[in-house]
């Protein structure tokens, strides 16, 4: 049966309950424009009534409080998500390959088609001008100056790629500090629920950090409650928040978290010709790595993955996308040399690797086959479908490469990334070169003497030495001008020191007026088709091409997903997000329900002052 003071008592949750909502109001109006707060407020239900043994049996004993929840919707938070990982993506996409159309655009002056274009007028002066000594020069300078060019252009693409190299390892310290402080905040939380409390405000900065980190790679999340061992009905208060990036592989483990370690590549391991020096692989590394510890204990984080996401899938295709041409093979035989290296044979199938025009193995690097990696110091081409790695003894003192396994080099990215723009400029230099070197070798100069070969590579920056035509040549190695690469493309330094070896006669009984080398040297360039169905003055439009397409995809999907980000977040901040007008009602609302408390307890007061001082109760 209730008390005297019953009516005060139900008097006096009322009051409580207000005075919660009210404050719960106040700090709703206070973080309006904090930064990932989500509303709050205060969740309670009618106490349980009381029996009272008349004849309507119950009577209503109050209101309980229960707690003070965020108003939260998990599947927009998952939407959000979702969205800002493909925004992330495409973000990093798109500003790289401007910066890469930007590189390509003729501007009139230093770009491709004018330099080509100044070239042709240069060579067609020699024959208008009865090949004087200084129109041979100036045409030899004009070849310098597209030469210079794609050293320029490669030295761009290069840097670009460092760029991106070094936000990569920016990106996974940023990760890698979101999952450490998310454990970090799953214990706090822990902490506090477990003592019966909502830990709003620590949920609120934990969701801020994965909506970060959704920016950056592909994210889900889930949580558990926590039941006590001993009695499986009993619910402990803990939960256990797990957080999978990368298509499901965890990253976060409620306390335990892991990290993303970059690990800088050794200059002789390279997986693509062209690439810089250090370009780094992920690794994953326990909570306790720090720099300097072992690497062997570290596992690989598999960056081909197509469900990486984000910022890091953008970043990764824009640094190794290959447009699908990496080398790969089958092992068909292996031969242990004296020297206790082995020699492996493994044969290709790709058109684009048995033509060494298209070649972009790297001189040295690691092969893996099966699911090891062997180390390889050199390697050879037969001229078919044959190639023959020499695989160094340290690679191969435990295991031998087995036959009839997958041998690879990199890995295959669909995008069309640094390493791919590389490869066309590598290509393009390649068969220009051997086109022009074949003529001029054959040619002989005003002064019947043999042609000299025009474009080479230099073969080392450090130094004046540049390839000769037997090595570029040569049948033996069957490698043609794989050693010619934009970055070393030069003109054949005996050129630039005296213009008349330039070979301008077809026929060495004629007289020295007798042009038809230069004249064929002339019509190649005007009309052979070299280059992707195209003839040498139109290697600007097939790359032009491929990248302007590839920016307006970027910048299309880039639109869409900030279009889409700002629908999403404005459904997300109608569901959580703080409403001034709203949050002004209940202000007055809960106001009325906190005088109309008062005034229930002061009528109480009343009462029980009669009831006690003038009846003697």
């Amino acid at each position: 049966m209730p008390s005297t003071f019953f009516g005060l008592n139900i008097a006096g949750s009322g009051l409580r309950a207000a005075n919660a909502a009210l404050n719960t109001t106040s700090n709703n109006i206070a973080n309006a424009e904090t930064k990932g707060y989500s509303r709050q407020a205060v969740e309670q239900q009618a106490a349980n009534a009381l029996r009272v043994f008349t004849t309507y049996g119950t009577a209503g004993a109050g209101v309980d409080t229960i707690a003070i929840e965020r108003i939260r919707d998990q599947f927009y938070d998952n939407k959000y998500r979702t969205n800002q990982t493909y925004l992330g993506e495409q973000e990093q996409k798109n500003y790289y390959n401007s910066l890469v159309e930007t590189y390509l655009t003729d501007d009139g002056k230093s770009g491709f088609n004018t330099l080509f274009s100044n070239m042709q007028a240069a060579l067609q002066s020699v024959l208008t001008a009865s090949g004087t000594t200084e129109t041979k020069t100036t045409y030899i300078a004009s070849v310098k100056q597209l030469t210079d060019y794609f050293n320029n252009l490669a030295g761009n693409l290069e840097k670009e790629q460092s760029d991106i190299n070094s936000e990569i390892k920016l990106l996974c310290d940023n990760i890698s500090a979101i999952a450490r402080d998310v454990a970090t905040i799953n214990q706090q939380i822990n902490v506090i629920e477990m003592q019966g409390s909502t830990a709003n405000e620590l949920r609120d900065r934990r969701d801020v950090l994965v909506d970060e980190l959704s920016k950056y790679v592909d994210v889900e999340t889930k949580e558990i409650e926590v039941v006590d061992d001993n009695d499986p009905d009993r619910k402990t208060g803990a939960t256990r928040y797990q957080i999978f990036i990368a298509g499901g592989q965890e990253l976060v483990d409620t306390y335990d978290y892991k990290q993303l370690v970059c690990v800088a590549r050794d200059a002789d391991n390279k997986v693509n010709q062209s690439d810089i020096t250090g370009l780094y692989d992920i690794m994953w590394a326990g909570a306790k790595y720090k720099e300097g510890d072992d690497l062997s204990f570290l596992s690989n984080f598999k960056m081909d993955n197509q469900l990486i996401g984000g910022e890091l899938q953008g970043l990764i295709e824009m640094r190794d996308g290959n447009n699908g041409s990496y080398f790969n093979g089958e092992v068909v035989k292996t031969v242990k040399n004296q020297d206790g290296s082995v020699s492996m044979t493994v044969n290709v199938s790709s058109s684009d690797l048995k033509d060494m025009n298209k070649c972009n193995l790297p001189v040295t690097g690691s092969i893996m086959v099966g699911s090891k990696y062997y180390e390889f110091t050199d390697w050879a081409y037969d001229g078919g479908s044959a190639y023959t790695f020499t695989i160094s003894p340290e690679s191969v003192a435990s295991t031998t490469p087995a036959v009839g396994k997958t041998a690879k080099v990199g890995s295959y990215y669909s995008y069309q990334g640094i390493p791919y723009y590389m490869r066309q400029m590598n290509e393009f230099v390649r068969r220009l070169s051997a086109q022009v070197n074949n003529i001029l070798s054959t040619g002989y100069t005003s002064d019947s003497l043999e042609g000299v070969y025009m474009l080479t590579g230099d073969c080392d920056t450090d130094s004046n030495a540049q390839y000769t035509l037997p090595e570029l040549t040569s049948l033996s190695e069957n490698k043609g001008y794989y050693s010619v690469t934009a970055t070393n493309f030069n003109v054949n330094s005996a050129l630039l020191d005296n213009a008349d070896l330039l070979a301008t006669k077809l026929d060495v009984t004629e007289g020295a007026d007798e042009f038809l080398n230069v004249k064929k040297l002339y019509d190649m360039l005007a009309h052979d088709e070299i280059f992707r169905g195209a003839t040498s003055g139109e290697f600007l439009d097939k790359v032009l091409g491929d990248i302007t397409l590839n920016t307006s995809n970027s910048t299309t999907l880039e639109k869409t997903y900030n279009a889409l980000a700002n629908t999403i977040e404005n459904q997300r901040l109608s569901v959580c997000g703080v409403d001034g007008d709203e949050e002004a009602v209940n202000l007055v609302k809960f106001q009325n329900s906190y005088n109309l408390a008062s005034k229930a307890i002061q009528v109480f007061s009343e009462v029980y002052d009669r009831l006690i001082q003038q009846t003697g109760v």
